[in-house]
């Protein structure tokens, strides 16, 4: 059907010509994909032309569906598009129908059955609407000011944290918790500033709260919700690194700017694990932050932010004296080492220039940086670290494997190449790499789910960063964290 409907935008387009001549021209440019703008562009003339609620309504809906951070479902939008930016309640009959949603938008979006979602007739068109941002306004301020309205609603703030409620009669709830900061960070309006403060008056109690943190800890181990209360808006606006929030939010009396949450993070962790250098710099102004404060899994703001690739941070935090650039946490492994293991070139070459980080540090498992950096086959790492004095290239871990027997059972061949000439004793390329390894389950701590407890055969192995917050990320739930939640 999308196919169908392209082709008759284009046969629109073609007819509007007033001679055979200008008729092939336009021809043989929709055939070059050259002129699907001019049928996008009628469309939306006729969308508009429609007048009215009907108007409004189809591009509200383009709006969402190309600016939302993934697909939406139909009842998602259908529920979005329903709310009153600043209303306490939701009308049941403002929601409109998806055959009038699909009505008003004249073929310009469709319903994928298969998927479940709402989206654009095609890829080019979502090209089209982000090449004309004119048309929407200001989107992502419309949107996380929705988003917001609807966190505030009476029926959602009336939804309990323990035991797990029924989300069924509010649809949007899981995108609003998740995305509102992803937009609003993009586009912050004051209407938006004061529907999030709103919100954070008992976000503690909030089901938002809970929402965002389970699912900041999908593929991590998971979270204290006991202690669910301790996780404060100024924790979220940390996370989702809206400066203005977080500069009224420290200002206020008895503010514990070192506070934990239910995993004992603090928000410069949240904030250096994100990437966040604006609310890095607000949060160390402060003069009673601690800016090498772990949480619960012994992670620091350095840590994180190594761990994460995010040299910004790294330097911020370095140029402070009372940041230990070599402490470690979680198994004893420094900031040098989840950035090796990571493959964080960046940030190792930025650890690497101080004279007090140690290269060959080893973590409470005897492995040093460059084992991690052979065993994840990263050789631009590997490089790096080679060239550092006093870095041994075939240091054991306490079980006896070496970084080039770890490249050599994963059969990353570009490592093998660089640490083969530096073996004491080098493996034999030609025979089976190790049959059968069994690892133990602190081995797979980090890979979980996905990671199996044996491995066979030589597949590159690299620990798996979890999805974003809820920052830009692809279109799918599954990927809205790309990267792990601070430990």
């Amino acid at each position: 059907m999308p196919r169908f409907l392209l082709v008759s935008l284009n046969i629109d387009v073609i007819l509007q010509e007033t001679t055979i001549h200008r008729r092939r021209q336009k021809l043989n440019a929709m055939t070059d994909g050259l002129g699907l703008g001019d049928a996008y562009g009628a469309t939306l003339d006729r969308i508009k032309g429609q007048g009215g609620e009907k108007a409004r309504l189809g591009m509200a809906a383009l709006m969402w569906i190309s600016h939302a951070e993934r697909p939406l479902k139909p009842h998602e939008l259908l529920h979005a598009l329903a709310i009153e930016v600043g209303s306490a309640d939701l009308n049941s009959d403002n929601i409109p129908s998806i055959r009038t949603l699909l009505a008003c938008c004249q073929g310009l979006i469709v319903v994928d059955k298969e998927a479940s979602i709402v989206r654009l007739i095609h890829f080019t068109l979502q090209e089209y609407l982000r090449a004309h941002p004119q048309l929407f306004g200001a989107a992502h301020s419309i949107i996380a000011e929705t988003c917001l309205s609807y966190l505030n609603l009476q029926q959602v703030k009336a939804l309990s944290t323990t035991p797990s409620p029924d989300l069924r009669g509010t649809p949007f709830l899981e995108y609003s918790s998740l995305y509102w900061g992803t937009h609003a960070k993009r586009d912050f309006s004051d209407r938006a500033k004061l529907l999030a403060l709103k919100l954070f008056d008992n976000y503690n109690n909030h089901i938002s709260a809970k929402i965002l943190l389970v699912e900041r800890t999908r593929y991590d181990y998971s979270v204290n919700l006991k202690k669910l209360s301790l996780f404060s808006g100024l924790h979220c606006a940390s996370m989702f690194g809206i400066d203005e929030i977080v500069a009224g939010l420290i200002d206020v009396e008895g503010c514990d700017i070192n506070q934990g949450d239910c995993d004992g993070n603090t928000p410069l962790v949240w904030a250096a694990w994100s990437g966040h250098e604006g609310v890095v710099k607000i949060l160390l102004g402060r003069d009673d932050v601690n800016p090498d404060n772990s949480g619960r899994n012994r992670h620091t703001p350095l840590s994180s932010a190594a761990e994460n690739g995010h040299e910004g941070v790294v330097k911020i935090l370095l140029r402070r004296d009372d940041v230990n650039p070599e402490k470690p946490g979680f198994l004893e492994q420094t900031p040098l080492c989840w950035a090796a293991q990571n493959g964080h070139e960046g940030v190792v070459k930025i650890l690497l220039e101080r004279d007090d980080v140690n290269p060959e540090n080893p973590n409470e498992k005897g492995r040093t940086p460059l084992w991690y950096a052979a065993k994840n086959g990263h050789e631009g790492v590997v490089k790096i670290l080679l060239e550092q004095d006093g870095v041994n290239p075939n240091k054991p871990d306490r079980k006896g494997r070496t970084p080039l027997s770890q490249a050599f059972q994963r059969g990353h061949a570009g490592v093998i190449s660089l640490l083969q000439p530096l073996a004491s004793t080098s493996p034999s390329p030609t025979r089976e790499p190790e049959a059968t390894v069994p690892l133990a389950p602190s081995d797979y701590r980090y890979n979980s789910p996905y990671a199996t407890s044996t491995r066979t055969t030589p597949t590159p192995q690299t620990r798996p960063l979890r999805p974003s917050p809820p920052s830009s990320p692809s279109r799918t739930t599954s990927s809205r964290i790309s990267k792990r939640r601070p430990r």
